[in-house]
């Protein structure tokens, strides 16, 4: 299973981007796909998840901001980001897990200048 990023880049606060996560190979049709954040001495954190049944979870520091969606045909998962603050520059990093499996994508640099 691979999964490809892309969307990041440098915004400025107040701003939106997109992030895009196609996963592909041997899926489960039953997954969790989600978007994970790690900004340099910090741990990564989960930003949002959605099930392929379309239940989805945020953090409460992008809830009323972010949306996380899905398209289950192209086993691809979104991140829109707006209202974008400074403390949301990090490497946000999409999983998908099924079973006991979970696989990561690379990860894309967001930065929100002040």
């Amino acid at each position: 299973v691979q999964l490809q990023a892309s969307g990041g880049g440098l915004v400025q606060a107040g701003g939106s981007l997109r992030l895009s996560c196609a996963a592909s190979g041997r899926i489960f049709s039953v997954n969790c796909m989600g978007w994970y954040r790690q900004a340099p001495g910090n741990r990564r954190e989960l930003v949002a998840d959605i099930i392929s049944g379309g239940t989805t979870n945020y953090a409460d520091s992008v809830k009323g901001r972010f949306t996380i969606s899905r398209d289950n045909a192209k086993n691809t998962v979104y991140l829109q980001m707006n209202s974008l603050k400074p403390e949301d520059t990090s490497i946000y990093y999409c999983k998908i897990q099924f079973g006991v499996y979970r696989y990561w994508g690379q990860g894309t640099q967001v930065t929100v200048s002040s």
